[in-house]
């Protein structure tokens, strides 16, 4: 069974730096397409990035304009994603998510993609 555990929220001023964690276990990571979304208060679980399992990565750009990069730690089963110049509208829950197949590109954005989801991180940006 695959877990997910996100760590490296917290509360930040505006203009300031997060970079959030996914600890996952019970399968390799680079066997998987990993994924962040995340949910404001009030509103729809919402897209964020994701990587396919050989690389090549999808943003939403409506939303994160290039402030956030994602990577992957094979050796130690990580997945991260560093989040540049935040924002007050950055504020939400943020979720790792994990998917044992290879969709193509136009999927990645699609919550029905992924098997696995973590519990959430909350990620506060004060103005």
């Amino acid at each position: 069974q695959v877990q997910l555990v996100e760590s490296g929220g917290g509360l930040v001023q505006a203009g300031g730096s997060l970079r959030l964690s996914c600890e996952v276990s019970g399968r390799s990571i680079s066997s998987l397409t990993m994924a962040w979304f995340r949910q404001a208060p009030g509103k729809e679980r919402e897209f964020v990035a994701a990587m396919k399992k050989i690389g090549g990565t999808s943003y939403n750009l409506d939303s994160v304009k290039g402030r956030f990069t994602v990577s992957r730690d094979n050796g130690k089963n990580t997945w991260h994603v560093q989040m540049n110049r935040l924002n007050p509208e950055d504020t939400a829950v943020y979720f790792c998510a994990a998917g044992v197949g290879g969709p193509i590109t136009s999927v990645l954005r699609y919550e029905s993609t992924y098997d696995y989801w973590g519990q959430g991180t909350q990620v506060t940006v004060s103005s």
